[in-house]
């Protein structure tokens, strides 16, 4: 990043002097068998049948993504907690470039603000003011992920709603990344 950026970018910025700061955004998806109806192209006057699941089996995706250069990281989990979030924060860490400090933009859930969170020493976690999920660019991907693979569908098991997790992040490529993540106040 050159030039002049947020404030917090820049505080970032003069905390670590020899490192490229990049801002990523961070947050989890919960979706399983209870499923997402979206809309469906059907002949005018028609009412086309979607499938609706009432079974509760479920997963987290725990996705970041930056906006600038499309680069994402995600696990798909069994829960969402601190133990979890410390293992994917972990897991985000090791995927960055060595001279890349990130900073991390991420709501305030519960497992994003425990004493026990573990902050790997390449990420600054900035969290969002509360209720304000508008301010986090990857929502948009979870909108496009659940209206583009997870709506109206049924799944037999937990092994199929893991599997379509998966699948959904796959999907994604970097510039659909770029595309749905970008903010003009991140850069």
């Amino acid at each position: 990043m050159d030039g002049a950026g947020p404030p917090f970018v820049e505080q970032v910025k003069c905390a670590h002097p020899d490192m490229r700061i990049e801002v990523w955004f961070e947050d989890e998806m919960r979706f399983g068998q209870q499923g997402t109806l979206a809309r469906v192209w059907a002949p005018i006057g028609s009412g086309p049948r979607v499938v609706e699941q009432t079974e509760y089996e479920a997963v987290y995706v725990f996705g970041a993504a930056n906006p600038t250069t499309g680069e994402s990281a995600a696990m798909v989990l069994p829960t969402a907690n601190t133990r979890l979030m410390n293992m994917f924060l972990a897991h985000l860490s090791e995927q960055v470039a060595p001279d890349v400090h990130v900073v991390l933009v991420l709501d305030n859930a519960g497992w994003h603000t425990g004493t026990d969170l573990e902050k790997p020493e390449n990420l600054t976690l900035l969290p969002l003011p509360p209720y304000a999920p508008e301010l986090n660019a990857i929502e948009h991907l979870w909108d496009w992920m659940r209206s583009s693979h997870l709506a109206n569908r049924a799944y037999l098991d937990y092994d199929a709603v893991l599997d379509a997790g998966c699948d959904a992040w796959e999907s994604l490529t970097p510039d659909r990344i770029k595309s749905l993540c970008a903010t003009s106040w991140s850069v």
